[in-house]
């Protein structure tokens, strides 16, 4: 289902929403604007239907926040520090909006932009997008494409595919939170597992600012389900961005999507999420700024209201190759590809 809103986008035109559906009647809403990920509504063994992601109340309210709530994101997600690529030996300068650095691929990323809805049926729905020469100060010509396709077992897949003319970053990402509680909750209560043994540390601004570091012993360890409450600001890592908001390097047998890289629970215990990728990493961060985000209630969120997992390379990896996952430069003739599911699941 397609419908236009009454409300215009920033480009004068309606938002176009679509509607995936399967027969156990799990609904999945999308919108063209940022290739945003709106909704995520689940039938509970209860009879009552929950919904699970964090969204706003109207598309226009998606221009009144800087959460970037579901959106894709690009060229690169995460950070790129002092907003620079290193091409020939020389720093290449790109659009800064987080102080000096680049977050989530600049101020006019691709969650600031129409997508193309090129394909859609009743499972499935695909946005593209040009990303010309020179965006947000990146090298080079980028096509890209976007697919959300909602499986008759409650998994929304995401794929990524994109092609550049010139070498460049690429790194795909969509931002959803999730709340499996539903809204008005702290998301912090939810019991997480995340199967990876080493995360990257970082600075007050987000920065890589250390190697690669053994969960073992620190309130990073997820490879057993535990709240996120249970060692919240347990760590300096944490202390110093307000909570969690660090990529973890998945372990090797998570690469591929048969393997779940993370497990999350509500603490209702109503509700499992399940999390398939073949991205090397994921970023958890537990909604630390949230606060003041338009709510779908009219109201406004709360900090730590959703979390998110966002399957992703590592923060700063251009400035970094000597870390242990694919190269994260894009060449001419090669094709990015990734792929990220999240399956729910009714307990």
């Amino acid at each position: 289902m397609l419908t236009a809103t009454a409300a215009l986008a920033p480009d004068g035109q309606p938002y176009q929403l679509t509607q995936l559906q399967n027969a156990g009647g799990m609904t999945v809403t999308l919108m063209d604007w940022g290739a945003t990920w709106l909704s995520a509504v689940l039938p509970l063994k209860s009879g009552e239907n929950r919904e699970l992601l964090l969204g706003c109340r109207s598309p226009a309210d998606y221009q009144r926040q800087g959460a970037y709530l579901g959106a894709t994101v690009g060229r690169y997600a995460n950070r790129i520090a002092n907003a620079s690529l290193p091409i020939d030996g020389k720093p290449h300068a790109l659009a800064a909006n987080q102080g000096a650095h680049q977050l989530h691929g600049g101020p006019d990323g691709f969650h600031a932009r129409r997508w193309r809805r090129v394909q859609h049926d009743a499972q499935q729905v695909c946005y593209a997008l040009h990303s010309a020469e020179g965006d947000q100060g990146f090298p080079g010509n980028l096509d890209v494409q976007v697919c959300y396709r909602l499986t008759p077992d409650n998994r929304v897949e995401i794929s990524y595919l994109a092609q550049v003319d010139r070498p460049c970053p690429v790194n795909l990402t969509n931002h959803a939170y999730f709340n499996l509680d539903g809204a008005g909750t702290d998301a912090r209560a939810q019991r997480l597992q995340l199967f990876a043994e080493r995360y990257l540390p970082v600075d007050a601004e987000g920065i890589p600012c250390a190697g690669l570091t053994p969960v073992d012993g620190s309130g990073m360890d997820f490879r057993q389900p535990k709240t996120l409450l249970q060692d919240f600001l347990h760590d300096r890592d944490q202390q110093r961005v307000k909570g969690y908001d660090h990529a973890f390097l998945l372990h090797r047998t998570c690469g591929a999507l048969e393997c779940p890289a993370a497990h999350l629970w509500s603490a209702d215990g109503q509700v499992q999420m399940s999390v398939f990728t073949d991205a090397p990493a994921l970023q958890l961060y537990s909604g630390n700024y949230l606060a003041g985000t338009p709510a779908r209630d009219g109201g406004s969120y709360a900090n730590h209201a959703g979390v998110a997992l966002e399957s992703e390379f590592l923060p700063d990896s251009p400035h970094h190759p000597e870390w242990p996952q694919p190269d994260c430069w894009l060449q001419p003739g090669s094709r990015y590809r990734s792929a990220t599911h999240y399956q729910f699941y009714p307990i």
